[in-house]
């Protein structure tokens, strides 16, 4: 798959650094936020994903059209953070765990998906595929089914959410992805050789290691990309800062 160029923006007063990603269409902007939290602009379109650490970090960032939410943690489904933003006009889109947490009322609509479903809002394909631990147990952080990892059409090409999973089924055998945030934090997802290991599988055309905060800090992104490049060269693995406090 042929590499895509960048273009950096700095923004020196609040630390962010965006990437321009080109599509067949227009360009789609990807902001770090913090953990698990991006913004990503397409058109006249902004999106935030999972949006945590309070309102404030989204004071530099135009509305979100559409919020995105993957999980019932506090991490994915943060409500101080949504509370303290201007989300009335607003779609939100959450699996039926998060969506039965949210206070009516205050959003311009609640969509649910589940996973295996799609829906297309504000001309964007939106598909929800499964994010769980393994193995399956009955005390499991994330079982099956209960949160979502997504999948957005912007432009012609597939970005990838996966939420809190870890190297699952379902995210080897995915298809013609051009960009993948993967998370890699243990306990709660997957260490960075499963995570290497899972991206070298479906090899997308840009994988961003986000959400890398677990129990013993911040995980090694550079030895996940040393691994993912040693067997899939062609992948190009973006590090970022998701942690500016750090």
């Amino acid at each position: 798959m042929k590499k895509l160029t960048i273009l950096f923006l700095f923004f020196t007063s609040i630390g962010f650094a965006q990437d321009i990603i080109p599509t067949e269409k227009s360009p789609v902007k990807v902001t770090p936020i913090l953990h698990g939290t991006v913004v990503l602009e397409y058109e006249d379109i902004t999106i935030y994903v999972d949006p945590y650490g309070g309102a404030e970090r989204f004071s530099k960032q135009k509305k979100a059209d559409i919020v995105l939410i993957t999980d019932i943690h506090g991490d994915h489904h943060n409500q101080e953070t949504l509370d303290g933003l201007d989300l009335s006009q607003t779609i939100i889109i959450a699996p039926s765990a998060v969506a039965e947490k949210l206070p009516a009322n205050t959003y311009k609509s609640v969509e649910v998906l589940g996973n295996g479903e799609t829906k297309s809002l504000l001309g964007i394909e939106i598909s929800a595929i499964p994010m769980y631990n393994l193995p399956e147990t009955s005390d499991s952080r994330h079982p099956k089914g209960r949160g979502n990892g997504y999948i957005l059409n912007l432009g012609e090409k597939n970005f990838y959410l996966s939420g809190d999973t870890e190297d699952i089924p379902e995210m080897r055998s995915l298809n013609n992805i051009d960009v993948a945030f993967v998370c890699m934090n243990l306990p709660y997802t997957m260490d960075v050789e499963q995570a290497a290991s899972a991206v070298s599988a479906f090899k997308p055309g840009i994988v961003y290691p986000y959400h890398y905060r677990g129990g013993n800090g911040l995980s090694d992104v550079e030895k996940f990309k040393t691994l993912v490049n040693g067997s899939t060269p062609e992948i190009e693995v973006r590090l970022r800062n998701w942690y500016p406090e750090n």
